[in-house]
């Protein structure tokens, strides 16, 4: 039994078909509104995903009507501002106790980017605030025809601080996320689509799904030795120049080429058939 097999959390599911998982978001009852557990068992769930030398691709989507509320005010309201038991005597005290439970949450986020193989998310229904900074922190969205977006934290008198203001820069222009960001106001999934927050709109849940896992498919049957090295590539280009970046691949490379999955695809080539990847 791996890892991933004995993994257990009352908010999170992982299911594996093939070289496929899924990592359902499993809090209906709630609409998936982030909680404690679930910025206790999404690093957990990442590290056992991460480690699985098998996965290729990963969806994340959510069981019941809608992806995620987004932070769980109800439960984590006071850790945010320092509360709780142990209250500290000092105002800096107190600062930096908010601080660590920040970057805390943060590095939840962050677990998901890291992850080696690509990772797509498919959101139906609402997707709000810390939904959206899990979603920005994916290499690939899709949506149903029913989903809305929302940087929605200055609604709430909070500065977005969990990945959508660092890592939407990235995805959608500076003039659409500022808009989003200072607004704090709900779009659509055609608008999310018109602005490039998601790469395409499905009619409902069932047909999002189906496309999620035809991506997945897809990307499952390449290398995983160069979708992962273009992967890691393309993390290396920020703050890198494009001669920095294009130094970084070439040596990258020096290295990649090597590789039985590239004999594999040479030898498939010749002998006019599918190549079938080892991941070697």
């Amino acid at each position: 039994m791996t890892a991933m097999d004995s993994f257990t959390s009352p908010v999170l599911t992982i299911d594996v078909d093939g070289q496929v998982a899924t990592l359902w978001l499993d809090r209906p009852e709630a609409r998936n509104a982030m909680g404690p557990d679930m910025w206790a068992d999404l690093p957990r769930a990442a590290h056992v995903l991460g480690e699985e030398p098998d996965l290729r691709a990963l969806v994340i989507a959510a069981r019941g009507p809608h992806f995620s509320v987004g932070l769980d005010l109800k439960s984590m309201g006071g850790a945010l501002t320092g509360g709780g038991e142990g209250r500290p005597r000092s105002q800096a005290s107190k600062a930096r106790r908010t601080r660590d439970e920040v970057k805390r949450l943060q590095d939840s986020i962050t677990a998901v980017e890291r992850l080696p193989f690509p990772v797509i998310a498919a959101v139906h229904g609402y997707c709000i605030g810390g939904g959206v900074d899990l979603i920005a922190a994916c290499d690939i969205r899709l949506a149903s025809a029913d989903a809305v977006f929302s940087v929605r934290e200055a609604k709430i008198a909070i500065v977005a601080d969990l990945g959508s203001l660092q890592r939407l820069p990235r995805i959608i222009s500076s003039g659409h996320l500022a808009e989003l960001a200072f607004t704090g106001k709900d779009i659509g999934a055609a608008r999310a689509r018109e602005i490039g927050l998601v790469n395409d709109v499905y009619d409902d849940h069932a047909a999002l799904m189906t496309a999620a896992y035809e991506l997945a498919d897809e990307i499952a049957h390449n290398s995983p030795v160069a979708v992962q090295g273009t992967k890691a590539v393309l993390a290396a280009n920020d703050g890198r120049t494009v001669a920095e970046g294009l130094d970084f691949v070439a040596v990258w490379n020096a290295g990649a080429l090597e590789s039985d999955d590239l004999v594999e695809a040479m030898t498939a080539f010749m002998e006019k058939r599918s190549p079938v990847f080892k991941g070697h």
